[in-house]
């Protein structure tokens, strides 16, 4: 292998992640990342994320957990894809219940009601299973994501969007579980509601056909390199709809019928 292409190529890799992370703090977007790296791989991305995951950890800030994207059919076509992908969230990223949260912290939000699985266990795969990963829940809470990119206008592919963390905004949690047992979840319905608007309704049969699976699945990926789903962490499965723009004064409901639901806010 030639060494001289692969520094300049980490180089060029070590520059996006370095731009990521000024785009974070700048609300500045940056052009697709695509564009600019003549044959950029999705291993390519995850060594972007995983250099900004580095940088965060080493000033300070706390991993809270983990979130899966791209687990309906519909944007994975949309993507040109055929799997998942995941990212990272901080304690200092996580919302609750009520929560009123500038829009001005974003640069172009959008939202989108998951599932909330606090872990009672830690998940270290490969070869993690189903059953595996359900008994790991010890809770079950509703959530939404708030993604925003970090790349112009959304134009993204899916090596633009692992490399911005899985266009991952913040998160907001519930702080009443859901009382619905893992096994069931596949059955449970959730509607999006835009101020008082429904916007797009899922059941849990959306999320890769049962909302376990994103789970599992994220352990055996992080387990191949050797990282574990740790106790405690919380993890975003997807989405149960399309994802939906926000704006100042709006307000987002995950609204799990009779189960419950969770409220937030958007203020200036």
């Amino acid at each position: 292998m030639n060494t001289s292409i692969t520094s300049s190529r980490k180089a060029v890799l070590d520059g996006l992640a370095d731009e990521l992370l000024a785009a974070t703090v700048s609300l500045v977007p940056v052009a697709p990342l695509r564009d600019r790296l003549q044959g950029m791989t999705l291993s390519d991305s995850y060594d972007v994320q995983n250099s900004q995951l580095e940088q965060h950890l080493a000033n300070g800030r706390v991993l809270a957990g983990r979130k899966v994207g791209l687990t309906s059919v519909a944007m994975q076509r949309q993507l040109g894809v055929d799997s998942p992908d995941f990212g990272f969230f901080f304690e200092d990223m996580v919302h609750h219940d009520g929560a009123r949260i500038p829009a001005s912290t974003f640069i172009q939000p959008k939202v989108e009601p998951e599932f909330g699985f606090v872990l009672k266990e830690s998940l270290q795969g490969p070869g993690i299973t189903l059953e595996q990963a359900a008994a790991a829940i010890g809770a079950i809470y509703p959530a939404i994501e708030i993604i925003d990119s970090r790349i112009t206008d959304w134009d993204i592919k899916l090596v633009d969007t692992v490399a911005d963390n899985a266009s991952c905004g913040a998160i907001a949690v519930g702080t009443t579980p859901l009382d619905i047992d893992p096994a069931d979840l596949q059955d449970v319905t959730c509607s999006l509601v835009i101020d008082g608007e429904v916007t797009g309704t899922g059941t849990g049969a959306d999320v890769m056909g049962n909302p376990v699976a994103p789970l599992a699945w994220l352990a055996n990926v992080l387990g191949e390199q050797g990282v574990a789903l740790e106790a405690g962490q919380l993890v975003l499965p997807g989405s149960f709809t399309a994802a939906m723009p926000v704006v100042t004064d709006s307000t987002a409901t995950a609204d799990f019928g009779p189960l419950g639901s969770l409220t937030i806010h958007f203020t200036d």
